[in-house]
């Protein structure tokens, strides 16, 4: 007879069967109504993400553009400072050159000084004076030296200030790069599109490099080079109205000192001109004076040596007429006449040698005094000689280079044209 084998295995009941069909059709539900949500959710996060995206990419868009406006305009400030200061930076260069020629062009007037000193220390004996012209020689030289130690002052305060300038324009310059080379970055970065080619996800693209400016740093940063650079270029102006005012103030000041010396060197001339006429006309007088003494004295010698005959006369009848014989030696009236003429004879003779002696020690004070006055003369006329050559030189402070001539020889101080009876004078004497 055959037997049923029965596989030993779990049995459900007819209830769960019927729940088990009930629990997927209701979970199948489930999940079609939780995919209908999240398709719909989905749908409105395209939408939103899609319309966000846009937006931030033209919000970005924006933003990107204003802030190449912005560096624009900054660069466009930093291109007006940098033209200003190119143009300051001329300007004071040409007036620091200006300055440097003036102080160059004052080693001429203080040459010229020093020449005419030098010049003046030949003078000789009591005309070796300190005089007006002296003193004012020496105050040339000391406004000449005023006037280069405050041009050499001018000038260093613009070689400080160029360089100031400088530093400055290498500021700007160095800023004015970094705003080209953003702007030609954000730029860049504004004509990209999503069609752009290269694009490429980057590694930590929002990190914050640790240079990294905040937007008022930036701002300051670049206001501040340019209040800078305004403030140096003020500073600049100012510097080349005190070398304008300062070149202008030495020059003056020089001016009218070489006038103040050329008119004490005329008045000088002037003076021992007349002091030289005056000596000549001493001179003069002293020599027809010795003419005359010496006429004089050849009348007392030959006065002198009459009276001398006279008194050999005299003792000659006197003493033949001791010989007279007997009472024929008597004193008579021709005896006593005799001896009368004899005594005043002698008293005559002693008077007229005193009155030679003392005519002839005249004579010799009368050289001695000429000699004296020739001596002064010849003093005079190189004093006046050197004078002459003095303003001669002087006449390079006015006078252009290439058309100066000396009017006075270097070697011999002497000039053709006014000087040539003084230079005659001159050398006869010395």
């Amino acid at each position: 007879m055959a037997t049923l084998s029965l596989k030993p295995s779990e049995r459900y009941q007819l209830s769960d069967w019927h729940n088990n069909s009930y629990l997927l059709s209701t979970n199948a539900e489930q999940q079609r109504e939780a995919s209908y949500q999240i398709r719909q959710e989905a749908r409105v996060l395209r939408n939103e993400t899609n319309n966000q995206t846009i937006w931030d990419e033209r919000d970005n868009q924006d933003r990107l553009a204003e802030r190449i406006d912005t560096v624009n305009r900054m660069k466009e400030k930093l291109d007006k400072c940098l033209t200003d200061l190119d143009a300051e930076m001329d300007a004071l260069a040409h007036i620091k050159e200006s300055a440097e020629q003036n102080l160059q062009a004052k080693n001429l007037p203080m040459d010229v000084a020093i020449e005419c000193l030098t010049l003046r220390e030949s003078r000789r004996d009591i005309d070796v004076v300190n005089d007006s012209v002296e003193q004012q020689l020496h105050k040339e030289v000391a406004v000449i030296e005023a006037t280069k130690k405050a041009l050499q002052t001018k000038v260093t305060l613009a070689f400080e200030q160029l360089c100031l300038l400088q530093e400055v324009r290498q500021q700007l310059n160095s800023d004015h790069r970094d705003k080209m080379e953003a702007l030609d970055i954000d730029r860049g970065c504004l004509s990209l599109t999503l069609q752009s080619p290269n694009l490429s996800l980057k590694a930590n693209p929002t990190r914050v490099p640790d240079n990294t400016s905040s937007l008022q740093q930036w701002d300051e940063f670049s206001q501040f080079i340019i209040n800078r650079a305004e403030t140096e270029m003020k500073h600049s102006v100012e510097l080349r109205e005190a070398i304008v005012l300062t070149i202008a103030e030495t020059n003056n000041e020089l001016e009218a000192q070489r006038v103040a010396t050329e008119f004490t060197f005329r008045k000088r001339l002037r003076e021992i001109e007349k002091l030289y006429s005056e000596l000549k006309w001493q001179e003069k007088n002293s020599l027809e004076e010795i003419a005359d003494m010496q006429q004089d004295i050849r009348h007392l010698e030959d006065d002198l040596q009459r009276k001398m005959l006279n008194l050999k006369l005299c003792h000659t009848r006197l003493e033949s007429r001791t010989y007279r014989p007997n009472l024929e030696l008597c004193r008579d009236q021709a005896q006593y006449g005799l001896s009368d003429e004899v005594c005043q004879l002698e008293e005559t003779i002693k008077i007229l040698k005193q009155k030679l002696a003392q005519t002839q020690d005249a004579l010799d004070s009368l050289f001695k005094h000429l000699a004296h006055l020739q001596a002064d003369i010849a003093c005079k006329a190189n004093t006046l000689l050197l004078d002459t050559k003095c303003m001669d030189t002087r006449r390079k402070l006015v006078v252009p280079a290439e058309k100066f001539v000396p009017e006075v020889d270097t070697f011999t101080r002497t000039t053709n044209r006014v000087l040539s009876p003084l230079k005659k004078c001159y050398l006869e004497q010395t």
